[in-house]
């Protein structure tokens, strides 16, 4: 492996259920490299979506430390923090979370706009991505107007228009039919090998996840790399 473009070392995070405190990550370590493709399986309850919300700054561990290309996330500000997310990190979730009055192509400026871009130039953006992933027919449909798939590729678009290095995807499929879902793992494939992103996927599709490079196994509260 080349150096490490993040890297995770004994992240520890609990939560208080009722009386009891739930330990989800006890020790966990990853190191991962630029342009870098892994899966993370795991029983329900296991931390996965856990650890994606603290590898994207949407929470914070107890303890341990996560470092991206040598900056430690731990030290940042909150503004700095919100940059980062910004700049740095694309998010996809398994629910699309996209504004139901705006079109496609205004969902997909959202981030551009955030950041001061010229309206545009985060129109031009938005447009040549949601062209990447296929809905270049689709720019002035508004949420409703679109299937569950076509929902998944705005959000998807909305997540790379600032070209970030670095995309989280946490169950991106889970509301999608068989076929569907494929489909978007086909173009998460394509966008790894098109724009070499570092892709970290949270699944519960077996098939996807064997097809990654790497296969990660959250256990126990720590990550262990599959053969």
């Amino acid at each position: 492996m080349t150096d490490s473009f993040l890297e995770v070392k004994d992240l520890h995070k609990s939560y208080r259920k009722g009386p009891q405190t739930v330990e989800v990550l006890c020790g966990a370590n990853l190191l991962v490299a630029a342009g870098d493709m892994l899966s993370v399986v795991g029983s329900s309850g296991a931390g996965k979506s856990t650890l994606l919300h603290l590898l994207g700054t949407l929470d914070a561990p107890d303890r341990g430390r996560i470092t991206y290309n040598g900056r430690d996330l731990g030290m940042m500000s909150s503004a700095e923090l919100a940059d980062f997310r910004n700049t740095e990190l694309g998010f996809v979730f398994q629910f699309h979370h996209l504004l139901p009055e705006f079109t496609a192509l205004e969902n997909v400026m959202m981030p551009a706009l955030i950041r001061r871009t010229a309206r545009g130039a985060a129109a031009q953006s938005a447009a040549k991505v949601l062209d990447e992933v296929g809905l270049s027919h689709r720019l002035d449909h508004r949420p409703g107007e679109l299937s569950g798939g076509e929902q998944q590729r705005v959000a998807l678009a909305r997540a790379l228009v600032l070209d970030p290095p670095l995309l989280l995807a946490d169950e991106v499929t889970g509301n999608l039919d068989e076929k569907t879902g494929e489909g978007i793992h086909q173009l998460l494939f394509d966008l790894n090998t098109s724009r070499g992103i570092t892709l970290i996927v949270v699944t519960h599709n077996l098939s996807l996840a064997a097809r990654m490079p790497r296969q990660l196994l959250l256990e126990d509260g720590i990550i262990k790399e599959q053969s």
